[in-house]
């Protein structure tokens, strides 16, 4: 649903004609390159924040001061930490330490490639920041990635030397590293507790982070010359989770990310040292690598936390004990849908806990609320009396969110506008350096991703299978493009095997990615995702159907947690597995007089009728085709998590695991394929 406000033009089409290239109307005659005049390298945009605010505090860890376990009902085992306060290292301590590690890291050998395999932490941001300052190119793997997937990402960059954590040495390292061929000699550990040599291959050297800090440190180490990065080096290879096939390094040059992060730092209003950011997902993901960076550019202050400590209801936090956001209380969250559709169903579970009067009065002061934010308009009587205790889940001070990494569905989106804060919705790739667009924070119209932003350009390319032209009505639609440059060099080790053909240079020299992702553009410049190339699947009688578009649709449906449609082109319907939310389907369940243990009700044919007379409604009201609405559904009792390997570390759905996962339902439901 789009709701244009009072009419801005933010970006308009530099050529004129609808299919563009369209550019935010600051920076029309030139993209921007960089933020401070320069400084165009990494190094060069931390050394100048440390310059600036030396003694602030920079990088914040909670203590973590024990662990207890907790049987659950149906007997299994929860781990739960018991957390203290936050302690800082400041913007010169932290300078120290990337010095140090920098200098221990050299001192070692290292003068390649070097990959990081580890969890969202403080030492992740030092281990990048040296590899930025010594222009040793960072290779990032995400912590969540399948053995074979790590193994193959290390053997294709060549590292010597390797930094992770003790607990993933202790578990998803075990085997892979002994299935690493590709020259790995040093690998260096953060976190605590003891590392036996004896359980890794005998040719590898284990070191602690601090060991190569101290050998750093040395005099005879940290006098040593060393040669500073250039623009146009290469500062990380990322490899993408992917939703499709092997993961891929993309080639990122400094210039690359210093060009993406000027454009996203333009759409931030008030960024500055009053700032507290917490950070929480994945670092091998572009949104939070330029997040953090960005955000340490500007003397923020940035906590580390996790999506198992987030808030007081999250699964690590000991009953009655405080989550990273109450103790922290940021100002700024970047999230990922699925992190705020949790926040969503959070806060209503709630709310029908509370008596039929407090439900009334909170759905009259949200619906006053929402006609004011409609208006641009902001409601501090409604914030007082309804939502200053819907607000502290998140601390009670984040004043901005940033929305990256999937779509955002409207009913969200303006849920967390109402309740939290303004949110802005960011489209980007890894490939773009997680830069695209970014929707101003006062722009309250949902299904919108903003304007390209000043780093970038947008054109459409007509895609006439699908149905897509830049002479629609009422709005032009194609194939997204994005130039500018942000866009990265290519992927890594792929230069002859054809996969780079969705990069090119035009003839003025500037870079352009093909995005796969179908848009349009709104008269204010604005674009919008309608679709996506590999998410349309044609059935037997020749309609097409987005699954993407179905699933957001269903997705709405507080009894759905998560969902995948699959089609196969040799039928004429569609299914989905469906991961259903406990709550609504255990009191589903009851009503229809079904009882047994969660796994049991998930198996149940009745219950699997009953979700998809759910469906059924939910699809009149959303406008879906008959042909576009599953007939048939697999109820998962499992939710899907990067752990799982059903979805990317941005909960994006790999639909190639999930169809071999439920290989044998699809059978079931389709009849025998």
């Amino acid at each position: 649903e789009v709701r244009a406000r009072d009419f801005r033009r933010e970006a308009r089409s530099i050529s004129g004609r609808p299919e563009g290239p369209y550019r935010a109307v600051e920076s029309a005659d030139a993209l921007i390159t960089q933020d401070f005049e320069g400084v165009d390298t990494l190094d060069k945009l931390f050394v100048h924040a440390v310059k600036r605010f030396s003694k602030a505090p920079c990088l914040g860890t909670r203590e973590v001061l024990s662990e207890e376990e907790e049987k659950q009902p149906n007997g299994k085992i929860f781990k739960k930490l018991v957390l203290g306060d936050y302690s800082w290292m400041t913007y010169e301590e932290v300078n120290q330490a990337v010095e140090s590690f920098g200098s221990g890291l050299a001192a070692l050998g290292q003068c390649n490639t070097i990959a990081i395999f580890c969890e969202t932490r403080a030492e992740w941001m030092i281990t990048a920041q040296a590899c930025f300052r010594r222009n040793f190119p960072l290779v990032t793997l995400y912590a969540t990635l399948g053995e074979d997937a790590v193994a193959y990402g290390l053997n294709q960059c060549g590292a010597t030397h390797l930094i992770t954590s003790t607990e993933l040495l202790r578990t998803k390292l075990k085997n892979v590293l002994s299935a690493v061929q590709s020259g790995l000699q040093h690998v260096i550990y953060a976190g605590s507790g003891e590392v036996c040599n004896a359980d890794y291959p005998q040719s590898l050297d284990m070191h602690s982070m601090q060991e190569v800090m101290e050998l750093g440190a040395k005099p005879e180490n940290l006098s040593k010359e060393y040669e500073k990065p250039t623009a146009s080096d290469l500062a990380v290879v990322m490899y993408t989770s992917g939703s499709t096939g092997k993961p891929k390094g993309v080639k990122m040059q400094h210039s690359n990310l210093i060009a993406g992060m000027a454009g996203q730092c333009q759409r931030i209003p008030g960024l500055g040292s009053q700032d507290t950011y917490i950070a929480y997902l994945p670092l091998a993901h572009v949104l939070e690598l330029t997040a953090e960076i960005s955000c340490v550019s500007y003397g923020c202050r940035l906590g580390y936390s996790s999506p198992h400590t987030l808030t007081d209801q999250s699964s690590k936090i000991k009953i009655g004990a405080k989550g990273d956001c109450s103790v922290l209380k940021p100002t700024l969250i970047a999230a990922v849908p699925e992190i705020m559709d949790r926040i969503c169903k959070n806060v209503n579970g709630k709310l029908r806990e509370m008596s039929v009067v407090q439900r009334t009065l909170f759905k009259v002061g949200y619906n006053y609320k929402l006609q004011k934010v409609s208006q641009g308009a902001d409601s501090a009587v409604c914030n007082m009396l309804f939502f200053k205790r819907v607000n502290l889940l998140l601390g009670g001070c984040v004043r901005l969110m940033l929305s990256g990494g999937a779509p955002l569905s409207a009913s969200t989106q303006r849920f967390m506008n109402v309740c939290f804060c303004p949110v802005a919705v960011g489209y980007g790739l890894t490939e773009t350096c997680g830069a695209g667009t970014i929707s101003e924070f006062s722009d309250y119209s949902t299904g919108r991703v903003g304007a390209p932003l000043i780093c970038s350009e947008i054109k459409l390319r007509d895609w006439p299978e699908g149905g897509y032209t830049s002479q629609d009505k009422p709005h032009p639609r194609g194939e997204i493009l994005i130039g500018g440059p942000n866009v990265a060099m290519g992927y890594f080790g792929s230069e002859a095997e054809g996969e780079n053909d969705n990069f090119w240079v035009d003839e003025a020299g500037q870079r352009w990615f093909c995005t796969g992702d179908v848009g349009q553009v709104h008269p204010d410049g604005c674009l919008q995702i309608v679709d996506r190339k590999k998410d349309l699947v044609k059935l037997q009688a020749g309609e097409y159907v987005s699954l993407g578009k179905v699933e957001s649709a269903l997705k709405n449906s507080p009894l759905i947690d998560n969902i995948c449609v699959y089609a196969s082109s040799d039928q004429n319907y569609l299914i989905s597995f469906v991961v259903p939310n406990q709550k609504q389907m255990t009191e589903l369940a009851k009503k229809n007089g079904i009882e047994g243990e969660w796994e049991e009700l998930c198996n149940h044919t009745k219950m699997e009728e009953e979700v998809v007379k759910v469906i059924k409604e939910i699809a009149v009201t959303s406008k879906l085709e008959r042909f576009e609405v599953p007939q048939k559904i697999c109820l998962s009792s499992e939710a899907w998590t990067p752990e799982t390997g059903l979805v990317t570390d941005a909960f994006k759905l790999k639909r190639k695991e999930l169809k071999n996962h439920y290989i044998k339902d699809i059978e079931r439901l389709y009849g025998a394929i």
